[in-house]
């Protein structure tokens, strides 16, 4: 098929690989333009530029794509059979979806009607879910809304983090998007419209969702959300006014509880009392572990974390250098 391809970061390299295998023609590839990135802001080329100019692709970087007579023309001229769309990062304008006689076919990483929006991946982890996937559908004037073409699964393993995901899904999805269009071209692929009432939304990520709120999310919750905001925004809180990123954690058991249920019911019923007592955000130290109080009277253990201005270290070494207060607090 003659196709224009539209994608930007490296979670859509493969798909417009799999499209030259599968022996496609590409006629122009669209990226986003260009932008300075990390703190010496340097100018940084996304990697589907990247890839394109390396299989010697056209590539157009245009800084809008709704009303943009140059671009409109230069696509039109094209007449593609398929427009592909793997995490471009712009709404696709409705004369882009009434162009290709096969429409436009995107690759969103979630089991749609899930997670519709920017960040599908993070957030399917930082909620805690044990299954995600791909989903290839028709793009739409709705955000995430099309009908979906093909569904694939994949486990979440408890282990893993959303980057850990993004490139099991990168490297599945490519070959569901070559089958989706050999399915819509044969009309082997009939489209089925979404379950609306089941959607769900996962938008852009902030730096502050990185923040860990002691308070409002139990042990598991704020590991699962370190899990899913990888490699950004983290985790982080705050000890004695200061950044303290949390490079690694493990939910944990309360401090005392496995010595004091070997003791006898009289201590373990006194350690359960005074784990009661403590309130979220509370730190407690056992055996050169850094331990913390979370929501519902459970515990999270601080396995490595750099403290601002500081360089990254084991919680042993750390709490080595440091001196706490008796009642120390995190937030």
């Amino acid at each position: 098929m003659k196709l224009v391809f539209c994608g930007t970061p490296q979670f859509a390299v493969p798909t417009l690989k799999a499209l030259l295998a599968a022996d496609h023609k590409i006629e122009l590839v669209v990226s986003q333009p260009d932008r300075p990135v990390g703190r010496d802001r340097q100018l940084t080329v996304p990697p589907v530029k990247l890839a394109a100019l390396s299989a010697g692709l056209a590539v157009a970087q245009p800084e809008k794509i709704r009303n943009n007579p140059e671009f409109r023309a230069q696509v039109e001229a094209i007449a593609p059979d398929a427009i592909v769309v793997v995490a471009y990062g712009r709404l696709i304008p409705p004369w882009m979806l009434a162009l290709p006689r096969l429409g436009c076919i995107n690759l969103h990483a979630s089991l749609l009607p899930r997670y519709r929006g920017a960040a599908p991946i993070q957030w399917a982890v930082a909620i805690g879910d044990t299954i995600t996937g791909n989903t290839t559908m028709l793009l739409e004037e709705g955000l995430d809304t099309g009908p979906i073409l093909l569904q694939q699964a994949l486990v979440i393993a408890p282990h893993q983090t959303a980057a850990d995901l993004f490139d099991l899904l990168a490297e599945g999805g490519a070959p569901l998007v070559v089958k989706t269009l050999a399915g819509l071209a044969n009309g082997t692929i009939q489209p089925e419209p979404q379950n609306h009432a089941g959607a769900t939304f996962a938008p852009l990520l902030d730096r502050e969702d990185g923040r860990m709120e002691f308070a409002a999310h139990t042990a598991t919750e704020l590991k699962n959300r370190w899990r899913g905001f990888q490699p950004w925004p983290g985790a982080f809180t705050a000890l004695d006014g200061k950044k303290l990123i949390v490079h690694r954690m493990e939910v944990a058991d309360a401090p005392g509880a496995q010595e004091s249920s070997l003791a006898g019911s009289a201590p373990a019923k006194a350690a359960s009392a005074e784990s009661a007592s403590i309130l979220p955000g509370q730190i407690r130290i056992q055996d050169h572990r850094l331990l913390v109080a979370c929501a519902g009277n459970t515990w999270l253990e601080l396995v490595e974390v750099q403290l601002e201005g500081k360089k990254r270290l084991a919680a042993a070494e750390f709490l080595r250098g440091i001196t706490l207060p008796a009642n120390a607090w995190l937030g």
